[in-house]
């Protein structure tokens, strides 16, 4: 499979998983379905990248911002940060919703948080912490 039908395919999935939170984010289906079955698809992906792109080397790359940026000069190294943000937004987005439905935060209110962690990951969970605080008073604290 080519480094861009692996993109296609991540893209797709992830993008049926925030529609499935959107639209039924307290489904128990749909919390098991999207961190049970998607975010373990976009695993393999990435760990398929990481494992046939990098050397041993590479990981020394790491320590620096520049030899970061020398790795993502690489399509394939691209591709598996992208598929990391894919994964870890998604998991961010799982959060939100079963952290929303254990603190009874109203789904509708969630469509912007959601939107923005898929858009812009931290910004939709800082949203999402401002909205719990609004609506419950608890301290931002992670629970």
């Amino acid at each position: 499979m080519s480094p861009d039908e692996i993109f296609g395919l991540a893209n797709l999935l992830a993008m049926i998983c925030w529609i499935i939170l959107v639209i039924f984010p307290f489904e128990k289906w749909a919390s098991n379905g999207v961190f049970g079955i998607a975010i373990s698809i976009l695993a393999i992906f990435y760990a398929f990248m990481v494992f046939s792109s990098l050397n041993p080397s590479d990981f020394e790359s790491f320590s620096t911002l520049e030899g970061v940026m020398n790795l993502f000069t690489a399509k394939e190294a691209v591709l598996a940060g992208w598929i990391h943000y894919l994964a870890f937004d998604l998991m961010v987005g799982l959060y939100i919703v079963n952290d929303a439905k254990q603190h009874g935060v109203n789904r509708w209110l969630l469509i912007p948080s959601l939107f923005f962690t898929f858009m812009l990951g931290p910004v939709g969970l800082l949203i999402y912490k401002i909205l719990k605080f609004a609506r419950t008073k608890k301290v931002l604290a992670y629970s």
